[in-house]
């Protein structure tokens, strides 16, 4: 019998698989397609101070081996996802999830982790780095070691819940990012977060996206996250969600012979909203193929040899 059990800062998962932030609404909505407690846990929809409508339509486009998304954090703000919605998922998923926030400046961020801490529910605070620090220009916290640092130390002083920050591959060193979020107290990473892509109409001639660019996810990106995820496991001390283009149950032991101590899907749950579950079923059946008994032990495999 093979153990897929795995551990995050304390937090034992059945096993290593987590429906990604955004991908996933808040969880309960799939509750009435299988029993969505089979999950390690799951990364609900990325949350924000106040509510957000989204960007405007069209705001999804397939490409070749992926999709591109702009829809600009849609969510109901923080209030109502302590109030309402995580209650809602606490009635059919009984396990610890992650809070995915997000903010525009570094008072949003706090307030947000700090609010979010409160839900009984949550059992992980991810830190999505990638949205336009409006007290800097516009630039993404994520693109700049020090701005990543500012914010996680902030967030860390508002909670005691592990805090894992989510990090943007467009960046030209994502470990130099990595390794200033450990420094300022996050308990782990979470990588990687979408690339930055567009499509152009040929017929309109214009992009297809109303908001021009979006991010780029999906199977095509899967070797660029195992690389980063590898990078990031030789850079620092703290454990690692591994996350980008993760389809089968062959790709979650890739990602963790990388680095990964725990997994995330996003992309396929929008083509099939049943991925998670399939590739949960089918760990142990690779396992066993690979004569892996103990999941968790193969984290960062690769790297010895």
């Amino acid at each position: 019998m093979v153990d897929t059990s795995v551990c995050l800062s304390g937090l034992t998962l059945d096993n290593p698989v987590i429906p990604c932030s955004g991908t996933f609404g808040f969880g309960y909505e799939f509750a009435d397609l299988y029993d969505i407690n089979i999950l390690g846990s799951i990364s609900v929809k990325g949350t924000t101070r106040e509510p957000r409508y989204g960007n405007d339509t069209p705001r999804i486009a397939e490409c070749t081996g992926g999709m591109l998304n702009a829809v600009g954090l849609q969510n109901p703000g923080v209030d109502r996802v302590v109030s309402e919605e995580l209650p809602k998922l606490a009635a059919v998923y009984h396990k610890p999830v992650i809070a995915n926030i997000s903010g525009f400046s570094l008072d949003e961020y706090v307030e947000c982790c700090e609010k979010i801490s409160a839900a009984p529910n949550v059992g992980i605070i991810e830190l999505n780095i990638s949205c336009p620090n409006v007290h800097n220009g516009g630039m993404a916290f994520g693109t700049s070691a020090d701005s990543a640092q500012a914010v996680t130390a902030a967030v860390r002083k508002v909670t005691d819940k592990p805090l894992y920050v989510k990090l943007s591959p467009n960046v030209t060193d994502i470990t130099e990012i990595a390794k200033a979020c450990e420094a300022a107290g996050a308990d782990g990473l979470s990588l990687i977060n979408t690339l930055l892509g567009m499509r152009i109409d040929v017929k309109r001639r214009k992009p297809v996206l109303a908001n021009t660019t979006g991010g780029f996810s999906g199977p095509a990106i899967f070797p660029v996250a195992v690389r980063m995820v590898w990078q990031v496991y030789n850079a620092v001390k703290v454990p690692i969600i591994g996350m980008g283009g993760i389809r089968t149950a062959r790709d979650v032991i890739e990602m963790m012979l990388a680095g990964a101590s725990a997994v995330q899907v996003g992309s396929e749950n929008l083509v099939n909203p049943f991925a998670c579950k399939e590739i949960i079923e089918a760990l142990p059946i690779e396992m066993e193929k690979l004569n892996i008994a103990k999941l968790s032990d193969i984290t960062g495999g690769a790297h010895h040899g």
